[in-house]
């Protein structure tokens, strides 16, 4: 039994569009990964078929993902790696605007109690933030970043050791995906044993 899992993070991937497939480096930095979390705006099932050949993959619905229908695609989902929580879902308020108690009302509209972990897209910005007990991460856009022109964005990953858990962004830059430029990693405490859905 492994103590400790690698989460890939991507959302809002919008393809097929001007860009048949992700960019070069994208599925090698997944390539390590235990699991990985689209939090949703495919458009498309095909990059779900296409990240799933590399890791099992869990999609959280987007807006733009009306008419798709997959079991890989939900709502929103709670997945348990050993003694962690992490939720994912499409939108989730601003938690750089709005306060704890709003973003809190949210999430439990789809969850019974609050995840130690929500992974969140949509707004195409990415973002590392803690809310109380909570991390909320959102790896923004690998292809539209920033909702601006089609040019190589963000990923992100969440590293659950034994004894910490690491939450990173990343830049796509030249065929390779290397660190976020300007938000540094987030280290929290943690413990991990086993994931189940």
């Amino acid at each position: 039994m492994t103590n400790e899992f690698k989460i890939g993070l991507i959302s809002d991937t919008h393809m097929p569009g001007a860009l048949k497939m992700l960019w070069p480096g994208v599925f090698d930095f997944f390539a390590d990964c235990d699991a990985i979390l689209h939090a949703g705006d495919l458009h498309t099932l095909e990059v779900v078929d296409a990240l799933s050949a590399v890791a099992p993959t869990y999609v959280a619905l987007g807006n733009g993902d009306e008419g798709l229908v997959d079991p890989r695609l939900k709502e929103h989902w709670l997945l348990s790696f050993g003694e962690t929580q992490v939720g994912m879902m499409h939108q989730c308020p601003s938690p750089e605007r709005k306060s704890d108690a709003v973003i809190e009302k949210h999430i439990l509209k789809q969850f019974k109690t609050l995840p130690d972990i929500l992974v969140f897209g949509h707004t195409h910005f990415e973002s590392i933030t803690e809310k109380g007990s909570m991390v909320l991460i959102n790896p923004g856009s690998p292809t539209l970043p920033h909702n601006q022109t089609l040019r190589p964005g963000t990923l992100g990953a969440i590293t659950i050791k034994t004894d910490q858990t690491d939450f990173a962004l990343y830049q796509i830059d030249d065929g390779k995906v290397v660190p976020h430029p300007s938000i540094p990693v987030l280290t929290r405490a943690s413990t991990t044993a086993a994931i189940s859905v």
